[in-house]
């Protein structure tokens, strides 16, 4: 059963992902446009607004200290003289009730600011009243019952307003607060699920991928299990195949030979097909020999290398050098098969690719290991991207055999092929260090 792909998954994640993030954000840029429309249209309005409070207020302490100089009678000078001063304070509160009502806050109720309008209005207009009464102590005693009261009156006003402007500012402060809170929560809500869906994405993608390795890995494994019953099944025909030729039709070649023999005393004619019978025999006992030599079990891997190498040097006109060092001891029939194996295979590259006049076949006997090394003095490795039948055989001999196998390039420059495989030590065979 083929398992689906993980793309819908991955991909209807990322879609989800992307979506979070975008409500995410959207989200984030209204609170922080709230906070900069708090920042900007009522934080700094109402400081500017409470620096102008500020101004008139300062502005009606002038006018206070004015009124009572002008009814200290310690003074020698008259009302008039405190004329000028008063157009001055009178025209720098008109500016900054002015700019005042442009920065006040808009929750400020139309009675408040109606009522600061008409306080002064009726301020001046009292002043202009007084400065008309030609007494002067009649116009003290007006300052003293009227005037004085209207400026106390507004002072009181202007407190007010000062007092709800520092309201007001504390409760936009606590509000920026908040705002400022929800938008760290936020981030940290966000970057809490993003670090899940990152987890959760990783766990799906190891177990996916662990699940994916171990199939590979099974079907590797039936693979190499599969190459490994091929490679026997071929060994065990070509055994029937060669005991068949050797033992029938070598043994009926033989017969006919032997009857030739004899005929040709009598008929010279049979001397001509007995040399034919004789030349098929050779070549029933060469393809015996190839496809399994009977002197592998009867001399070990030694013997069948001694025999098959003046035979292949003849065949192809590569000239062999055959080397051996140590002693064959712990090295099981299969395994000498193997190697056999590995060398036909090797020595037939040689012959077909490797343009080679020379090659060396090297067999060392190690304690606990045995090496085959085949090198040849052709082009050497020519990788194309794909491997012949002959080195994936090769290869999986080496694997059945438990061994490994490099193929590199010789000292001469062309192709050397390394077989180590471990051997077996029994009781009988001890080993010297």
């Amino acid at each position: 059963m083929t398992r689906p792909s993980p793309t819908f998954r991955l991909l209807a994640g990322l879609a989800t992902t992307l979506l979070a993030v975008g409500v995410y954000s959207g989200y984030t840029v209204l609170q922080l446009r709230s906070l900069k429309k708090l920042q900007t249209e009522t934080i700094d309005r109402n400081r500017t607004d409470t620096l102008l409070l500020l101004r008139i207020q300062n502005g009606l302490n002038s006018l206070a200290i004015t009124m009572r100089d002008m009814l200290d009678e310690q003074q020698p000078y008259p009302l008039t003289a405190w004329a000028p001063q008063f157009r001055r304070i009178r025209s720098d509160l008109e500016d900054a009730l002015a700019r005042e009502s442009k920065f006040s806050l808009a929750d400020l109720s139309s009675n408040q600011r109606r009522y600061l309008a008409d306080s002064f209005r009726q301020f001046w207009d009292a002043l202009d009243r007084i400065y008309a009464i030609a007494n002067e102590g009649e116009a003290r005693t007006q300052i003293r019952l009227s005037l004085q009261a209207r400026e106390a009156a507004l002072s009181t006003a202007v407190s007010r307003l000062l007092v709800q402007n520092n309201e007001s500012e504390r409760t936009a402060a606590i509000r920026t607060e908040e705002l400022y809170r929800g938008v760290e929560r936020n981030v940290y809500i966000f970057l809490a699920a993003m670090l899940i869906v990152i987890l959760l994405t990783g766990l799906y993608l190891v177990n996916f991928n662990r699940n994916l390795f171990d199939r590979v890995e099974a079907l590797s494994t039936q693979r190499g299990d599969l190459a490994q019953q091929l490679i026997s099944l071929q060994e065990s025909i070509f055994r029937s195949i060669s005991r068949d030729l050797h033992d029938d039709f070598g043994q009926i070649l033989t017969a006919i030979g032997v009857m030739l023999q004899r005929s040709a005393r009598s008929s010279p004619d049979v001397l001509e097909v007995r040399e034919i019978v004789q030349g098929a025999l050779e070549k029933v006992r060469a393809l015996s020999h190839a496809l399994h030599p009977v002197v592998l079990d009867e001399a070990g891997l030694d013997g069948a290398l001694d025999a098959y190498l003046p035979g292949f040097e003849r065949q192809t006109g590569v000239a062999v050098d055959y080397r051996k060092e140590g002693q064959e001891r712990g090295l099981s029939h299969e395994t000498a098969t193997h190697l056999y194996r590995v060398t036909q295979e090797a020595l037939n590259n040689v012959a077909k690719h490797s343009g080679a006049k020379r090659a060396s076949v090297r067999l060392r006997f190690a304690p606990h290991a045995v090496t085959l090394e085949i090198e040849d003095d052709g082009k050497g490795i020519r990788d194309h991207g794909k491997q012949g039948l002959g080195l994936v055989s090769m290869r999986e001999r080496a694997e059945m055999m438990k061994g490994k196998i490099d193929i590199t390039s010789g000292e001469s420059g062309g192709t050397l092929v390394r077989v180590t495989v471990p051997t077996v030590t029994t009781a009988a065979e001890p080993v010297n260090a």
